[in-house]
This record gives C-alpha cells, sequence and structure tokens, in this order.
C-alpha cells in the first residue's frame, strides 16, 4: 500500500511528460525564405508544398521565385523586362505573376520546366495575373484610360474580360480549382462591393451589413470564401462566407486596430493578420470552429500573412516578417 503514492507520481510524471512532448510536437516550426542577393523577400501563395513569390535586390530591380516542396529554391526573371513579380501557384508547380516596368506590365505563365509564357487581356495598356489554379489565371487588366477590369485565361490560353455590373473599377484576388473566381469592385458612389463569378461567368454580389468596402480576397474548392471589410467607422474585420450565403465577421484579437481574412483552405482553416493597439502586424489562424490562434514568427516585429496551403488540414502559412533592422524575410510556417 505505501507504493501506491509512488505508482500515482510515477503515473502523474509520465503523463505530464507527454503531455510536455505532445505539445512540442505541436509547436509549429519557421523556415526563412530568401533568394540570393535578396534584401527584401515576400513569399506570396502556397500550394501543396509549392511556394511562389517575389524578392527585391540590392540595385533595386524585383525577381521572382519558386521554391518546390522539397526545398530547391529557384528565382527566375521574365526575359527582356525590369521586373518579375512571382503572384501564385498552382499545386503542379506553375506560377504565375506580372513582369515589366515604369507601370506597364505584363501576365505570365512559368511552368514547372521553367518554361515562361506572357500574356495580355485584349484591350490592355497593363496586365497583372494575380491567382492560378489548375493552369487557370485570374487578375486585373488596365485599359487605355487606366480603369482596371478583371480576366480569366483558361488552360488553352484563351482569355476573357469581364466586369460585374455597375462596376468603375473591377479587382479580382482568386480563382479556385474549379474556375470560381472572387474579388472586388467598385460602383459610382464610390463603394466597394463584393463578387462571386461562376464558370458560367454568372455573378452573384455581397457585402457584410453595414459594410462600405467589402473585399474578398480567398475562395476553396467547397466555396467557402475569406476576406475582409470596412464598417462604417473604417474599422476592418475579418468575414467567412459559406457556399449558401451565410456571413460571419470576425476581429483576431480584442481591441485589434484590424483584421484581415487572408487565405482559406479546403478544411475551412483560414489565416490572416491583424493589427494590434500599437498598430503592429501580427498573423493568426482561425478554425473551423472560430478557435484563433495568434502568431509572429521568431524574431519578427511586424509579421504578414499572404497565404494558407490549400491541401493541408492545420496547413503550412507562408508571408513575410520584418526583423529587427526592419529587413523583410519570407517565411513557412510549418504546424
Amino acid at each position: 500500500m505505501r507504493q501506491q503514492p509512488q505508482k500515482i507520481h510515477l503515473a502523474f510524471a509520465v503523463a505530464m511528460m507527454c503531455g510536455l512532448a505532445a505539445q512540442a510536437a505541436a509547436d509549429p516550426s519557421y523556415t526563412t525564405i530568401d533568394p540570393p542577393g535578396s534584401i527584401y523577400t515576400t513569399a506570396r501563395n502556397i500550394n501543396h508544398g509549392w511556394i511562389a513569390g517575389y524578392y527585391q535586390t540590392s540595385q533595386g530591380n524585383y525577381g521572382g521565385f519558386v521554391r518546390a516542396p522539397d526545398g530547391t529554391l529557384s528565382p527566375f526573371d521574365v526575359p527582356d523586362v525590369t521586373n518579375t513579380f512571382g503572384a501564385a501557384v498552382d499545386k503542379n508547380g506553375n506560377v504565375t505573376g506580372f513582369a515589366g516596368g515604369g507601370g506597364f506590365d505584363h501576365g505570365f505563365v512559368r511552368a514547372a520546366d521553367g518554361t515562361v509564357t506572357t500574356f495580355d487581356a485584349p484591350g490592355s495598356a497593363s496586365t497583372v495575373g494575380l491567382s492560378i489554379n489548375n493552369g487557370m489565371v485570374t487578375g486585373f487588366y488596365d485599359d487605355a484610360n487606366f480603369v482596371a477590369h478583371g480576366f480569366v485565361r483558361d488552360r488553352k490560353g484563351n482569355i476573357t474580360n469581364f466586369d460585374p455590373a455597375g462596376s468603375t473599377y473591377t479587382s479580382p484576388d482568386y480563382v479556385n480549382q474549379y474556375g470560381q473566381v472572387v474579388g472586388s469592385y467598385q460602383t459610382s458612389d464610390g463603394l466597394t462591393h463584393a463578387f462571386l463569378r461562376a464558370p458560367d461567368g454568372t455573378f452573384t454580389t455581397f457585402d457584410l451589413p453595414g459594410s462600405i468596402w467589402t473585399a474578398p480576397v480567398c475562395i476553396n474548392k467547397q466555396g467557402e470564401i475569406t476576406g475582409l471589410w470596412y464598417d462604417a467607422d473604417s474599422n476592418i474585420h475579418g468575414f467567412l462566407r459559406t457556399p449558401d450565403g451565410v456571413l460571419t465577421s470576425f476581429d483576431a484579437a480584442p481591441r485589434s486596430n484590424g483584421t484581415q481574412g487572408m487565405s482559406i483552405n479546403n478544411h475551412g482553416r483560414i489565416a490572416g493578420l491583424y493589427f494590434d493597439k500599437n498598430n503592429i502586424q501580427h498573423g493568426f489562424t482561425r478554425s473551423l470552429k472560430g478557435h484563433i490562434t495568434r502568431f509572429d514568427p521568431p524574431g519578427s516585429s511586424y509579421t504578414t500573412v499572404e497565404s494558407i496551403d490549400s491541401g493541408e488540414d492545420h496547413g503550412a502559412i507562408v508571408g513575410e516578417y520584418a526583423d529587427a533592422n526592419f529587413m523583410f524575410h519570407g517565411f513557412l510556417r510549418t504546424p
């Protein structure tokens, strides 16, 4: 009988050790991403382990990069232009973005084998590719009057221009694997509204109640949408829209100065950023049930979250952070 307390203490100690081991295993790891010669790196998008982004050199020019799931980092430049910006990557390693200089850009697709194809939307003075999924690209182009319109480029390279009804400025942000596009558009009254464009070209528009600016930035394969909205006092909040149209507003922290949903994966997990009361930026994740986890990479004084991997449950996250000298580096957060 005198050994029973020892057994209890031993069991408790083992349980505590197991709990600590589980907690340690659950802690995310961070990997810094900087192409050689970079003085400023932005990791813009992650898709099934592929990462795309861009970086600035000490000469002031910008180059694109793609990082393979095995960690191989490949900087690249579109030929015959000054700057190249990698914006997004699909699950096959195809990258889209824009390249040019002097405010006149061309869209491009870089295949996984390194082949680069540039393109311009019909009637474009400048074309910007922003999102790619299964080879489909969306983005915007400026016409001769510098008015922005949306476009979709299919796998064969055919481009369809579009605008929601009443739009004076159209800004698509993301295309999912089924060809659904989300973004925002401005109307003549100066308000900004959200749109969802179906593959057949049908539009659904929506706003958060009381919103003066609603901007979706990502849609997953289930049709769940996240983004940000401004209320009448210009406070910024994140939101989730379910496929049946139910809208939920959320904030990442009490007394925060703004929350932005930036990306949503196929399991409903949202990644984004928020500003604290001192206007310092941090990252967060929001689970399907609404639980929020806030984070910063080690040594970060300012964190920007760009994307969560669509193909994972908890989801690897990419973005950039500023170190103590306010030099920006790309990061990969692995759960």
